[in-house]
């Protein structure tokens, strides 16, 4: 039997699916093991609505993988675990050595037990309280407190052996990615794109991503900026494809040709436009940006309209009942927002009017843009396009 610290990671919404529910477990171990194939060599497998990830090899770094599976879509909840013979003696024994910092910590203790195994003699209370005598004994300056206790000690009785382990911390949650369809998603060097990428990745949303750049209006510095966002994105939805789009010949041709309360729809309609096209060109089926209502002039309801006019593909926008600190609370959770915040230009605020238009009519927009070629301007800019893989 392997005595070695494991880990058992619990699944959320994926325990709701009905016949789909094989894929998603599927799914969601070849992600896991994916992910922490870095960290050493582990088996990982799943069993009644857990998955167990045990270590093959002594070169395992537990504390890396033990995050790293954390930040896994689809899993709930993820805890340090050590197996055992299914026997109160061993139960009680593994505790005692497996947990005993903690209970040196503690004033009080409790034991928490589940009977996944219908088999086995004792019912759950009976467990807890047979193992919470010993362990009573064996650390008489800790007192049982079933109510508050200090220290909670989680026993599992499953199939082939017992498992011991302190609360677990909470996992990703949502679905595994791969699992909710593939996007594109319009990164730029701000708050918010990085925030609903997460998001929908959190939904089981394959990404690739887009990102404008406008030399010599923005910076290598900026676009290092967004290509480190994306990396840290990856943290959670596996390795990234960035595609580099040349965006400079469209902005000065805007500038120049069409009225200045218009240039940044007209450029966010290119944007869409660039998007689409590498979104079919990828099987992608929808569009996903950091767009939050009203948040600002280019954000109000009739200039979503105006902006979404060009594509066909659904526009996803998983910010946008969003308000500024709630963004920037998830910046700082999922760790993007001190990246964000670096003080390097993107496209979108090289060319920004000074009295953007908020109640933007879709014909005027449309006639202002028809002094540009379009199309061309399009080809032009997907020939310059460039694409980089973004991995862990």
């Amino acid at each position: 039997m392997n005595d070695k610290e494991m880990l058992l990671l619990k699944l959320g919404e994926v325990v709701l699916k009905g016949q789909n529910r094989r894929s998603f477990e599927d799914r969601l171990v070849a992600n896991t093991a994916r992910r922490l194939k870095s960290c050493g060599s582990f088996q990982v497998y799943i069993r009644q609505s857990t998955i167990y990830v045990e270590p093959t090899g002594d070169n395992c770094d537990m504390e890396a993988a033990y995050a790293a599976a954390r930040q896994v879509f689809g899993v709930v909840s993820v805890a340090r675990a050590v197996p055992c013979e299914k026997t109160v003696e061993a139960i009680a024994e593994t505790a005692r050595s497996y947990l005993a910092d903690q209970f040196a910590a503690s004033k009080s203790f409790k034991v928490e037990s589940k009977r996944a195994d219908k088999s086995f003699p004792m019912n759950s209370i009976q467990v807890s309280q047979a193992v919470g005598g010993e362990l009573a004994e064996a650390f008489p300056h800790v007192a049982v407190d079933v109510h508050n206790p200090d220290l909670t000690v989680f026993v599992e009785v499953r199939e082939k052996y017992a498992y011991v382990h302190a609360p677990a911390l909470p996992g990703a949650g949502g679905l595994p990615v791969g699992m909710g369809g593939h996007a594109v998603s319009l990164l730029s060097g701000g708050l918010d794109s990085p925030v609903s990428s997460w998001m929908m990745a959190r939904r089981g949303v394959e990404l690739e991503m887009v990102h404008f750049v406008s030399p010599p209006y923005t910076s290598r510095q900026a676009q290092d900026k967004v290509l480190e966002l994306a990396r840290l994105l990856t943290a959670y939805c596996g390795r990234l494809r960035v595609h580099i789009v040349p965006f400079t010949e469209i902005q000065e041709e805007i500038r120049k040709n069409c009225p200045e309360e218009y240039f940044t729809l007209i450029m966010r309609r290119f944007m869409m436009r660039l998007a689409e096209a590498i979104a079919r060109r990828a099987g992608a089926r929808a569009l996903i940006t950091g767009e939050s209502l009203g948040q600002v002039a280019s954000q109000t309801m009739m200039a979503l309209g105006v902006t979404e006019d060009v594509t066909t593909l659904p526009v996803l926008r998983p910010l946008i009942g969003m308000d500024k600190v709630e963004i920037i609370h998830t910046a700082q959770r999922i760790g993007t927002y001190d990246t964000s915040i670096l003080p390097y230009e993107d496209c979108c605020t090289v060319f920004t009017p000074r009295h953007p238009a908020t109640r933007p009519h879709l014909e005027d927009v449309r006639k202002a843009e028809a002094k540009l070629d379009v199309e061309a301007l399009v080809a032009r800019s997907l020939e310059g396009e460039e694409w980089v893989w973004v991995k862990p």
